[in-house]
């Protein structure tokens, strides 16, 4: 009996060793060597500043700025809090909420249906993507605040627009955060 649990105990601790100390660490240092970005979380830094990450979404508000999804992380794009709001298809707060986003979105396009994506939160809440047809129902706003042409705008889209996933895997999708870094340098907000 003595026997069984000393070697129960000594297992614990070597396994405790090796798989909670030193594979983390290996994987970590292997990590940091060959996919330094990712592996700190594909930051994105401008001026020596970071500005944000390619793979957690951000609020952008006011008009000069494309508008990601909505987000239900915590308080927002908050990326310890990563969740979905937990509301089914008929709950009255969603579809409240949902309403609401959707009057907000028409008011710059009130002939055009306002794309999903505009008005929904993501699993995670933290997608830092919108469709292209989202990017390019807000065209016209930003081209107005911005004072550039709707084309210009547009070809910005289009140098943002990443296809499927090894050609086949997921949907089009326009990264906000690096849209609306370049639109800031493209075009200052007047």
């Amino acid at each position: 009996m003595k026997k069984n649990l000393l070697i129960s105990v000594l297992m614990t601790i070597v396994t405790t060793i090796l798989l909670g100390i030193i594979y983390p660490l290996v994987v970590t240092g292997l990590a940091q060597v060959f996919f330094h970005d990712k592996a700190n979380g594909q930051l994105i830094t401008q001026n020596g500043q970071v500005v944000g990450s390619r793979i957690i979404g951000q609020a952008f508000v006011g008009p000069g700025y494309f508008h990601s999804r909505p987000s239900n992380a915590g308080t927002g794009y908050d990326a310890a809090s990563s969740n979905g709001s937990q509301l089914g298809p008929t709950n009255h707060a969603l579809i409240d909420r949902v309403k609401a986003s959707v009057a907000d979105a028409q008011a710059d396009n009130p002939s055009q249906p306002v794309p999903v994506d505009l008005v929904t939160a993501s699993g995670s809440g933290l997608d830092p993507h919108i469709t292209p047809a989202a990017a390019e129902y807000q065209v016209s706003r930003i081209a107005r605040e911005r004072g550039a042409g709707v084309d210009q705008v547009r070809q910005l889209i289009a140098r943002h627009t990443e296809g499927r996933q090894f050609g086949f895997l997921g949907e089009p999708r326009v990264n906000v955060l690096e849209l609306n870094l370049e639109l800031d340098s493209r075009f200052p907000r007047r």
